[in-house]
């Protein structure tokens, strides 16, 4: 049994429009290297890590095509798979991804440290507009450009750990985590874009970076789960992504968090043990959980009127 994960978040400063893949993947492969000499088991990646974040731009089908991956891995790509394998470190990477049939969704891939895929999941949560909205410093588009995942939420064998994935706004819904706890989870990773400004999502500056740790925060301590999160930061064809890359403990506490929002590896060897007090007792599932309660969950989508009384207020 695994006891031990030496984890990386490889948070990836802003790749520019004009940036070639060949180049963003020479970065990626540096942040491998670096995250090697720290022991890395597995280096998390974030979400559409190869491109700039195209979803703020609206394009026209022949425009967006070339954000697209057809095969995983492919040219591009495969040197990244390859000095993975030499140095036995596996990596978790987010990408664009364009099914033989012609299906586009956001998606990510687990590989273990033989450079073999071991794991893919397709983003469930698309957030944002499918409608042009002009005259926006920039608009975000993921329900034009993505279909919704059809994947589930796996969870996966990495070496003796088990390992669950998701991307970006599925941080934010607390089923994400809890489905892949009741799997048994040891792990969550995650990569993430979260702009400044998002259409129809205003706020406080500071709240951006005070919502996305708490996210993750409350994922790892309510499903006793580590939750690794790469993000892609600065500034990007002018844009600005906050940073933020962390890793966090089953007690909800951050181990480690990224200081720049430049390329940056964070390593963190984490007790997969540690978990296990609090899925012991607070959250102990089996003896606690009440999943004949919680049906509204799954039977309705939207906010709605307050379900009838169940019983006799005079008994």
């Amino acid at each position: 049994m695994t006891t031990n994960l030496t984890l990386a978040v490889a948070q990836v400063g802003g790749i520019n429009t004009s940036e070639t893949k060949e180049e963003v993947v020479a970065r990626l492969i540096t942040l491998l290297e670096e995250a090697a000499t720290s022991n890395a088991e597995l280096v998390v990646f974030p979400e559409l890590t190869l491109t700039t974040f195209f979803p703020r731009t609206w394009l026209d089908d022949d425009q967006v095509g070339k954000y697209f991956e057809t095969s995983m891995p492919n040219s591009d790509v495969q040197p990244l798979f390859d000095r993975a394998a030499e140095l036995a470190v596996g990596f978790y990477l987010g990408y664009a991804e364009q099914t033989s049939d012609g299906r586009r969704f956001n998606t990510s891939i687990l590989v273990d440290r033989d450079g073999a895929i071991v794991g893919k999941y397709r983003k469930m949560h698309l957030p944002g507009h499918d409608d042009n909205k002009t005259g926006l410093p920039n608009q975000h588009l993921e329900k034009k450009y993505f279909q919704e995942g059809n994947l589930g939420f796996g969870v996966f064998d990495f070496h003796g750990v088990s390992i669950g994935m998701c991307l970006c706004n599925d941080r934010r819904w607390p089923e994400v985590y809890r489905s892949m706890a009741l799997q048994g989870a040891e792990v969550v990773v995650l990569g993430y874009n979260t702009p400044d400004f998002v259409p129809g999502w205003q706020e406080e500056p500071h709240a951006k970076m005070f919502t996305h740790l708490l996210s993750l925060q409350a994922g790892a301590y309510q499903n006793s789960v580590f939750v690794a999160a790469a993000g892609k930061s600065g500034f990007e064809d002018g844009h600005h992504l906050i940073g933020g890359s962390a890793v966090v403990a089953p007690s909800g506490e951050i181990l480690a968090k990224a200081g720049s929002e430049r390329d940056e590896i964070v390593v963190v060897k984490v007790d997969l043990e540690s978990a296990q007090p609090y899925k012991e007792s607070v959250f102990n599932f089996a003896a606690h959980r009440r999943p004949d309660a919680y049906t509204i969950i799954s039977d309705r989508k939207g906010r709605g009127e307050p379900l009838p009384l169940s019983f006799n207020v005079n008994e």
